[in-house]
């Protein structure tokens, strides 16, 4: 089956944000860059998506007068089979996307990016739904810690966790980057 690599948000915007841990980056960056050189070694597309919001203007980091809509520093570099804006939490709503996936034959995904329970998550629903088989690389992606509505503080590591057990067996396989390039080069 025809695997492609989807690259989600892994943009320089989030580093502007009060949330960012770099601890939590580094690790994420090291997965993120093990699996774009695993897939490209097998042969595997990679294609980028970015996040792009309003308002249009340099104090918002979504925004690409801000200087910020570029890959994230430490990313390693890569030829993109394609490159994807996109306005909504799933990378298939109004990006091209879902039609070039459908052009280039591609029948499985592997989803890695930022945010592990928003866009990474929401486009691993909506591929599933449209009929795409699902690869969710937990590893190679990245959230952050957050506050629960009662105040309590949600660790990002308990936010993973919870996406692995929603997605596992109903909306994807969940992988590790050695398993999905396994997965990917059979």
């Amino acid at each position: 089956m025809k695997t492609c690599l989807i690259v989600i948000d892994a943009q320089q915007s989030f580093r502007q944000r009060a949330y960012w841990n770099e601890a939590l980056g580094s690790a994420y960056l090291a997965e993120q860059n093990a699996l774009i050189a695993g897939c490209a070694a097998i042969g595997v597309p990679v294609v980028r998506v970015f996040h792009t919001d309003e308002p249009s203007n340099a104090t918002n980091p979504f925004a690409v007068e801000s200087g910020h809509v570029r890959p994230l520093d430490g990313l390693a570099p890569f030829d993109a089979a394609a490159t994807f804006i996109k306005h909504r939490h799933s990378a298939l709503v109004n990006s091209g996307l879902d039609i070039w996936l459908v052009q280039n034959g591609i029948g499985r995904l592997i989803v890695s990016g930022i945010r592990t329970e928003q866009c990474c998550e929401t486009t691993t629903r909506h591929a599933s739904d449209l009929g795409w088989e699902v690869d969710y690389v937990l590893d190679a992606t990245l959230t952050f810690d957050m506050v629960q509505p009662d105040g309590r503080p949600l660790p990002a590591a308990d936010i993973k966790a919870r996406t692995a057990t929603v997605l596992e067996g109903r909306f994807a396989t969940v992988c590790s980057v050695a398993q999905a390039l396994e997965r990917a080069a059979a």
